[in-house]
């Protein structure tokens, strides 16, 4: 895929099972970039931390609770195309392996419906917020430019958060939804 190809995140389609474990995928974001014609890589570091007050209010935890926290820089190639950081609480971290760098196919969300956490409902928040000095020079951008966050709650069929997934694409993206009319 050529750096001046967007890269279609689309929202109605990336959680359905099928979609996230195409072909081994590791999860929604490595099957949109080989759809694409792209070579997805990630890059993972994983600890366990206390979350930001906004994520640990999502997520239903006290602000001093530990969650295990996977950052992740997303490359196409060697362009470096998204930065994502996923919350989630230990005992669903422990029981789905969130902790192993390699989630296997489908990705958490797979590994988190194997363990009994099965997310039937996803709520996504878009906003602009201006590039850090760190963002830009990773995305080739001025300081201050806008850039996109889209923040990520996933909740069981029993309106358990059991993720929160930061997402900050860099130039470039296309967000797509499609939602019934009735």
């Amino acid at each position: 895929m050529s750096s001046n190809n967007a890269i279609v995140r689309d929202a109605t389609e990336r959680y359905r099972t099928a979609r996230r474990e195409a072909g081994e995928s590791r999860g929604a974001f490595e099957s949109e970039i080989n759809r694409l014609g792209g070579t997805p890589r990630v890059e993972t570091a994983i600890r366990r931390d206390t979350a930001p007050a906004q994520v640990a209010d999502l997520l239903d935890i006290q602000a001093s609770e530990q969650t295990v926290i996977r950052a992740r820089h997303m490359y196409d190639g060697e362009r470096l195309v998204q930065l994502a950081d996923s919350y989630v609480p230990v005992d669903v971290a422990e029981a789905a392996s969130i902790e192993n760098p390699d989630t296997g196919r489908g990705g958490i969300i797979s590994r988190m419906r194997d363990a009994g956490f099965e997310q039937t409902e996803v709520v996504e928040e878009i906003t602009l917020y201006p590039a850090t000095a760190a963002e830009a020079e990773a995305f080739g951008v001025e300081v201050g430019s806008n850039l996109l966050q889209i923040t990520h709650v996933g909740y069981t069929e029993a309106g358990r958060a059991v993720e929160v997934t930061v997402h900050r694409p860099g130039p470039g993206w296309v967000l797509r939804y499609n939602a019934p009319v009735g």
